[in-house]
C-alpha cells in the first residue's frame, strides 16, 4: 500500500537539507520523519492500486449483472402486462 522506498527517499531529502550542525541528528530525524509520514498516510485510509483495480472489476461485473436483471424484470413485467390484458 505505502511505498517504503518513497518514504525513505522523502525522509533522506528532508534530512539532507538540514544545516551542517544538525547532521548528527539526521538519523534520528529521518527515522521519526518516516514514522510520522507512515502514520499520517495510514490515517488517510488510502487503498493500494491493486485493491482499487480489484474493486473496479467487481463494480463492472455488478453493473453488468444489474443490467441483466433489469432486462429480465422488464421482460417479466411485459409478460405480466400481456397476460393481464388477455384475462
Amino acid at each position: 500500500m505505502i511505498n517504503p522506498a518513497k518514504l525513505e527517499e522523502i525522509a533522506k531529502q528532508i534530512s539532507g537539507n538540514m544545516p551542517q550542525g544538525l547532521k548528527t541528528l539526521a538519523d534520528s530525524f529521518e527515522s521519526k520523519t518516516k514514522q510520522v509520514l507512515q502514520t499520517k498516510l495510514a490515517e488517510m485510509d488510502f487503498v493500494s492500486r491493486e485493491e482499487f483495480d480489484i474493486q473496479s472489476k467487481v463494480l463492472i461485473r455488478t453493473r453488468e449483472k444489474l443490467t441483466e436483471l433489469e432486462a429480465k424484470v422488464a421482460e417479466l413485467e411485459s409478460r405480466l402486462h400481456t397476460a393481464e390484458k388477455d384475462i
